[in-house]
């Protein structure tokens, strides 16, 4: 559980910015989405997507279980 209100706190700084999701799909693959974290909830989170506008959520097992990984979008 304590790992679970770690994630939450990392997630509520980055709320409302732009960041890189990188959703691993197996041996080695992933989807990449660039998206604006939106709100947290008691089991899970929700984004959207900046390309297809498009409300999206994932759990905060899947960011403690690596199946996400999130990545601040560097500014240019």
């Amino acid at each position: 559980m304590i790992e679970v209100e770690k994630v939450k706190r990392s997630l509520n700084n980055l709320k409302g910015e732009r960041v890189e999701i990188k959703y691993s799909l197996g041996r080695n693959k992933y989807e990449s989405y660039e998206v604006v974290i939106k709100d947290l909830y008691d089991y899970v989170f929700t984004v959207l997507i900046t390309e297809q506008q498009f409300l999206k959520s994932f759990s905060y097992a899947d960011i403690i279980s690596k199946s996400i990984k999130i990545e601040r979008k560097k500014i240019c």
